[in-house]
């Protein structure tokens, strides 16, 4: 009933429809939020290992270990996320043709990001931030942004794709 009232308004006082590329067409893209989000997998991977190691079984440790265990989870599926967006919103003909790679690399991706969250495989984890250090070169490629590498100034320590923005 309601939509019946609508589609006659819309025939008396017809609008111009709005459409966008993205749910906020803001035009922000930036796949900096997947590679922290892979970062703290990683971290909180070296984190679970750490307890494990440590024999600890207190009720201080358990509680630890489930607040690892859940962030970890979080954190995957913000990689999963970010990159899905970025994905789904930004790519386009035009930046997959400077990219091919980029479906595949997404995919993988999308399923090492499952890996982790199921798991607790420091492996995963590492691989995991070296494709989204990957995914960033790519998207930076087609905004034909210049990247170097440098590594994170905290834990875990290991290797990060940045634009080079402001001559850096």
């Amino acid at each position: 009933m309601i939509y019946r009232i609508f589609e006659a308004v819309d025939r008396l006082w017809p609008l111009e429809r709005a459409s966008a590329h993205c749910d906020v067409p803001c035009g922000i893209y930036d796949p900096i939020s997947a590679q922290l989000a892979a970062l703290s997998v990683l971290r909180f991977m070296d984190q679970l290992a750490e307890l494990d190691a440590s024999g600890d079984a207190d009720l201080a440790a358990r509680a630890r270990l489930s607040r690892l265990v859940q962030q970890k989870e979080e954190h995957a599926e913000k990689v999963k996320q970010e990159v899905r967006v970025i994905w789904g919103d930004y790519f386009k003909d035009e930046q997959l043709a400077a990219c091919p790679d980029t479906p595949e690399l997404t995919h993988r991706i999308m399923r090492l990001a499952s890996s982790c969250k199921q798991g607790v495989s420091q492996e995963d984890a590492r691989t995991l931030v070296a494709l989204c250090n990957d995914f960033a070169n790519n998207f930076w490629k087609t905004k034909g942004v210049k990247t170097f590498e440098a590594t994170c100034p905290y834990p875990p320590a290991v290797t990060v794709v940045y634009p080079a923005l402001g001559g850096a």
